[in-house]
């Protein structure tokens, strides 16, 4: 089974279980005039539809690329998790609005034994239910399911409190409804907040896994040939495409047609293993040792700026006397500023030399 089969297979269980919910709670609900249990009910038929939705969107998102859109259509299962939570958000913004009402004007609820041992059942189903979408959408790296799994662990424990209350209400005679139902909404709204800056971080992209960087980097640079690995960069066109992008340092005396089949062993080995296309670079690395001063003159200069996070494709031309080579800065320092710096210091080190330094941002590690 792939992994949009699974993520339906898995969206038609959580549907499943959440209207059978739905009906339990609502009768339930109506019984005994509890806010409390018609609010869970309705944050259960609002994870249903979030259920559809998520069908619908991984639908859409496993339909092949075609010449208006190359690269596929895996980004609309972001847009299929912020509709779910804008769903999220909207059911607590309306449950808060239904508590405080009830927290104004009070109806006293009437709870039997028979309804509160519904809600333990329908306590226990959400838990087994949202442990199971969790796992699936963990194993096969699904936003939406992870979301709807979360969520729907968090109800349970959610309807649990609404359990707790009912039994105070059926004991002490106390009533908890309004209260309940207005911490109940906002722990909603603050769910599908999150679940919204979640997905809304994807759409926009986020730092690379540092472990998958690293992995990679270290797989690249375990072939022969390879001196180091630098520069990769990954773009998600979906929670499983990535295309990308890394340069390799070479021999600068290395034949073009081994540099052909070596680039093209990499980009085949990095999609068998990882199922990513990634195009492969070339630094040319010195191989004589007339630059070797001038190389240890770069790096001890670098090593005065702890902005300057490495330096890369280290390249000196004998005929042009032109050294080239890239500077990794972090983020949070002026790139421009500490380029302009190193460059002054080294012009005056070495006059003779023409140095072009390449700014180069902190994608990866």
């Amino acid at each position: 089974m792939d992994r949009n089969q699974k993520i339906i297979q898995t969206s038609i269980v959580g549907i499943g279980v959440n209207l059978v919910l739905v009906l339990f709670k609502m009768g339930v609900g109506l019984l005994t005039n509890s806010i409390a249990i018609l609010l869970d009910a309705v944050n259960n038929l609002s994870d249903a539809l979030s259920s559809v939705i998520t069908i619908i969107g991984t639908k859409l998102a496993g339909k092949e690329p075609d010449k208006k859109h190359p690269y596929g259509y895996g980004r609309i299962e972001y847009l299929t998790s912020v509709l779910i939570s804008v769903i999220v958000l909207l059911a607590g913004l309306t449950s808060l609005k239904e508590s405080v009402e009830k927290l104004l004007h009070p109806q006293a609820a009437n709870y039997t034994v028979l309804s509160l041992a519904i809600i333990g059942v329908a306590v226990v189903a959400k838990f087994l239910c949202g442990r199971y979408v969790k796992k699936v959408g963990t194993q096969i790296h699904s936003q939406s399911l992870v979301a709807s799994g979360s969520d729907a662990f968090f109800d349970s424990i959610l309807s649990f409190s609404t359990l707790v209350a009912g039994i105070i209400s059926m004991r002490w005679h106390i009533s908890l409804e309004g209260i309940l139902g207005v911490v109940i909404s906002l722990i909603i709204i603050k769910a599908g907040l999150e679940m919204l800056m979640d997905t809304l971080n994807s759409i926009i992209g986020m730092r690379v896994d540092s472990e998958l960087s690293r992995e990679l980097k270290e797989a690249i640079n375990a072939y022969e040939g390879v001196e180091g690995a630098y520069d990769l960069t990954l773009h998600n066109y979906g929670p499983t495409e990535l295309i990308g992008s890394v340069h390799i340092e070479v021999a600068d005396d290395m034949p073009a047609s081994q540099i052909h089949r070596l680039t093209r062993q990499i980009t085949t080995d990095i999609f068998r293993n990882y199922g990513i296309v990634l195009t492969v670079g070339i630094y040319a690395a010195n191989t004589s040792g007339e630059f070797a001063k001038v190389r240890q003159l770069v790096g001890q200069t670098v090593k005065k700026y702890p902005e300057i996070l490495q330096m890369h494709g280290f390249y000196a031309d004998t005929e042009s006397q032109r050294v080239l080579f890239d500077l990794v800065v972090d983020f949070e320092a002026d790139a421009k500023d500490i380029r302009e710096k190193v460059l002054i210091e080294l012009e005056n080190l070495c006059p003779q030399m023409q140095f072009d330094i390449i700014l180069d941002s902190d994608y990866s590690d």
